[in-house]
């Protein structure tokens, strides 16, 4: 069967650099980090004491303030940016079909900052003083399902999990839908807000984490040899999908188009990646070939990029297997080393830094990549942003247990 044309209308974005896309996008374009010491409680027994904080972020003026107390911080986030999505789409779901009108928002931890919360307070204070809403406020679905009761949406409503690759998958899921005509919009992208310190502590634990705590802006350095881990962040990032035919005939604003989309497993090991990178390749290929988009015409890479000592390796020889020679020619751009890994939102935030970078013809940078590692050898634009024409763009999301997922946009052409 012949598939839908699918775009993007609108975006959204809460995250630790900027409440807001444009705030967002213009503290990646001038290289600003949004990694600094935590404040959500004390850090100083955990090897790793900084983090991707949102700042000065109030729910009370995204919602009630009942509703509020009621929802999980990702929860909220993910309402946030969803508002401005709808916004910067013209939406008025008042004058759409809702049960065609659907939601794909994931989340890669969810609750577990309310989980250790509320273990503290039943062990000091026993049974009856646990949040009677707990258990429904904390489900990974949670964010999903908070937005079709606030929104009234009846559609196809998923809630994907999938580690670090989540956002990704969200909007790949929400693309299916639109392609093969289950929905007309889908509001796609993910959220986290895993930030507590038994988050912080257990991935310290298994070493995933900088310790570069004196100099948090410095820490992560993605594809830098001097890389020495990861920094959690939080945020929610979402998009605003329609069928072409759809956004055509509300004379709605395209960003971009969503062209491909590819979901692979490495099937090696629980939290590092496949060595070789050949499941990662798989993923780009595949996205590309769904696409039409050959390997010589692609102009961005936003990659996973998180500043791990394995993980960069292993997606630069992915980029190699797929684009050969070509890859050194392709700007890599990982927007990480400003936000942090936003976890379940990381592959949502990627995928609107590559819609954007089409819109305005510029490029963030990657900053801290002062040391250049013999083994990371590609474009990854270094420290500055650059100013280029962007017509295609690729991002990236590789999560704990091989899940592998890409998702390529291009400018939209109305013929």
């Amino acid at each position: 069967m012949d598939k839908n044309r699918v775009v993007i209308t609108g975006m959204g974005a809460v995250t630790p650099v900027g409440i807001g896309l444009e705030p967002t996008w213009q503290a990646l374009l001038a290289g600003r980090s949004g990694i600094r010491r935590i404040t959500r409680f004390d850090p100083t027994d955990c090897p790793t004491q900084i983090g991707g904080e949102v700042l000065d972020f109030d729910p009370v003026k995204y919602m009630d303030f009942k509703d509020a107390k009621r929802t999980a911080r990702f929860t909220q986030f993910a309402i946030a940016a969803t508002k401005e999505a709808l916004q910067a789409a013209q939406l008025d779901l008042s004058k759409v079909d809702l049960t065609r009108t659907g939601i794909s928002l994931g989340t890669a931890i969810g609750g577990a900052d309310l989980i250790e919360e509320q273990t503290i307070v039943f062990q000091q204070h026993g049974l009856r003083r646990i949040n009677p809403v707990l258990v429904p406020i904390l489900l990974p679905s949670a964010g999903a399902c908070q937005l079709a009761i606030l929104f009234g949406i009846k559609g196809p409503t998923h809630a994907p999990v999938a580690a670090c690759a989540t956002g990704t998958v969200a909007i790949g899921d929400a693309l299916r839908d639109l392609q093969y005509g289950d929905a007309d919009v889908m509001i796609a992208g993910g959220a986290e807000s895993a930030m507590s310190a038994l988050d912080i502590g257990a991935f310290s634990r298994i070493g995933a984490l900088s310790t570069r705590n004196d100099a948090p802006e410095a820490a992560l350095r993605p594809f830098d040899a001097r890389r020495d881990g990861t920094v959690i962040s939080e945020g929610a990032a979402v998009v605003i999908m329609e069928t072409l035919q759809h956004a055509r005939s509300r004379g709605a604003p395209v960003l971009a188009e969503v062209l491909g989309y590819a979901l692979t497993e490495d099937a090696y090991h629980l939290a590092a990646p496949e060595p070789s990178g050949e499941g990662a390749a798989r993923a780009m290929a595949r996205a590309l070939a769904e696409a039409g988009i050959a390997t010589t015409a692609l102009d961005l890479i936003v990659p996973h990029g998180t500043g791990t000592p394995l993980n960069d390796v292993v997606e630069t020889r992915a980029c190699r297997l797929v684009f050969g020679e070509h890859a050194h020619r392709i700007a890599i751009s990982a927007v990480k080393s400003m936000l942090g890994h936003m976890f379940g939102a990381a592959g949502s935030i990627s995928v609107a830094a590559g819609v954007l970078a089409i819109r305005d013809g510029v490029v963030p940078p990657t900053i801290n990549l002062e040391y250049p590692d013999p083994e990371c050898d590609l474009d990854y634009v270094p420290n500055h942003a650059r100013t280029m024409r962007v017509d295609t763009a690729m991002a990236n999301a590789f999560g704990f247990g091989g899940q592998n997922a890409t998702v390529v946009v291009r400018r939209y052409d109305p013929d």
